[in-house]
């Protein structure tokens, strides 16, 4: 008989913990117990698993009495209280925040990159940027066929990454511009995002990086087990509601054909390769709504240098960018016999 996993989801109305419910019921994860905990002002409020109403609770050590997994989406400062309190009271954490992910102690994982991270971790696992997992997933049969040297990559990120208050104002800036042609105050971002392109996601940090970029340069080492790898990004916002695009040229250390990288890419896991510039087939985030897998398309080589690589990776950055990469984790400490 399958065994059964009291799951406790931190953040659970929120946007990420809302499709992390939905995702362990779409994936038919063994719940035994599913106990959704917020803040207090949300306590009361209900969700819905498996067609029944479930109260939320406060998120507080006590409500960690007999969790098996606790997933996260409550932003780092929650985490960094209470999933140290989760852990003492005997559940492993599973961490979407930036809280832990650079923490020596810690896992960073992608269940499709580097499952076996899992074996050491000690009650906290971290989740990766949500624009570092849909790259990395791309990457991995890339690097295991050839080293890669150096990775350059520029972001195009969706309204999302901000939450449900950045489609909101996505929504309400691009209607109110289209009324008025004025330049809108913006409730998430830096400026207005309707009709615009943002290129700063995050703070910005020593060397004029972003911290979104600098997530995305230092997790990629992480997860990839190599220090050596050359990593630089520029991200962007734009006004699309979900979905992450990413343009990404790579340096390996043999030549990879355009062909044989096609032929990796589309037999790797949880990816869908979309490539055919004859009939205009590649990724957008207008199709990626519904879909799990990480899209690759636009793959060529890059004729400035021996062995290069570009191409273009979309993905739902609320499904596999942040809550069933979580999930995904919490399946394979399953797989793994960890829980």
């Amino acid at each position: 008989m399958e065994k059964k996993i009291n799951v406790a989801v931190v953040g659970a109305m929120g946007l990420v913990g809302g499709e992390m419910i939905k995702t362990l019921e779409r994936r038919n994860f063994p719940v035994a117990e599913l106990r959704p905990l917020d803040i207090a002002a949300n306590v009361g409020r209900e969700v819905t698993f498996h067609g029944e109403a479930v109260k939320v609770k406060e998120a507080c050590k006590e409500n960690f009495k007999d969790i098996d997994i606790a997933i996260f989406s409550a932003g780092g400062d929650a985490s960094t209280i209470l999933a140290p309190q989760a852990v003492e009271m005997g559940a492993i954490v599973v961490d979407n925040s930036s809280a832990w992910r650079m923490d020596e102690k810690c896992p960073l994982v992608v269940p499709e990159v580097n499952p076996e991270d899992l074996d050491w971790h000690n009650g906290i696992i971290a989740n990766p940027n949500c624009s570092t997992i849909q790259m990395v997933v791309a990457l991995k049969p890339i690097h295991d066929e050839s080293t890669i040297k150096r990775i350059v990559v520029s972001t195009y990120q969706a309204a999302a990454g901000a939450g449900k208050k950045g489609i909101g104002s996505l929504y309400k800036e691009s209607e109110n511009f289209l009324k008025t042609k004025e330049v809108q105050t913006s409730d998430a971002f830096s400026y207005q995002l309707g009709f615009n392109a943002i290129p700063h996601i995050d703070v910005f940090q020593e060397g004029g990086y972003t911290k979104e970029e600098n997530k995305m340069i230092f997790e990629t080492k992480k997860i990839m087990k190599s220090q050596d790898i050359r990593v630089t990004a520029t991200c962007v916002r734009i006004p699309v509601a979900i979905g992450h695009s990413e343009s990404v040229n790579v340096e390996t250390e043999d030549k990879i054909t355009k062909e044989r990288a096609q032929q990796l890419l589309a037999n790797a896991p949880s990816i869908i390769l979309q490539d055919d510039p004859e009939t205009n087939t590649y990724p957008m985030p207008l199709f990626c709504e519904d879909v799990d897998e990480t899209m690759v398309g636009r793959v060529r080589e890059d004729s400035s240098i021996d062995n290069g690589l570009n191409f273009w990776i979309v993905s739902n950055n609320v499904r596999k960018g942040a809550a069933l990469n979580a999930v995904q984790i919490a399946e394979t400490l399953i797989e793994r016999k960890l829980v």
